[in-house]
């Protein structure tokens, strides 16, 4: 297996909210400034997590891009995360992208893996690969 780094983003997150506790599942949105295939743009997504029983978290969530120019790439992604020290969180996961951009159309046969991080002030970093 071999990565190749098509993406990097830096934002905050926007919302939380509890949907249920038993099990706990939270809901949080987030949005970035994100580098993706080499067009600068927008990101905002949102994604589900329920606690597992040994205090990993499994993690689902969908969003969209968009560039500065207007084109959208959306995007659903599944991962599992860890909790670190003072509340921050960590994800590691695969993304899959769906655009009508001519541009960015190759981000559709693209199958994408991630890392994402939320620091304990709610500032998030991601890196987006392409898995080949």
């Amino acid at each position: 297996m071999t990565t190749a780094l098509i993406g990097e983003g830096r934002g905050k997150r926007t919302g939380r909210r509890v949907l249920s506790t038993q099990p706990l599942n939270v809901e949080v949105s987030f949005e970035d400034l994100t580098n993706l295939a080499g067009a600068d743009g927008m990101n905002i997504g949102t994604y589900q997590s329920t606690t597992k029983p040994d205090g990993s978290v499994d993690g689902h969530g969908q969003g969209v891009f968009a560039t500065l120019d207007g084109q959208t790439v959306t995007w659903q992604a599944i991962g599992v995360g860890h909790f670190q020290e003072g509340g921050a969180i960590r994800y590691r996961g695969s993304i899959s992208y769906t655009t009508t951009s001519p541009k960015l159309a190759h981000l559709n046969s693209v199958a994408g893996v991630f890392e994402f991080e939320v620091d304990r002030d709610g500032n998030t970093q991601s890196k987006l690969f392409d898995w080949k």
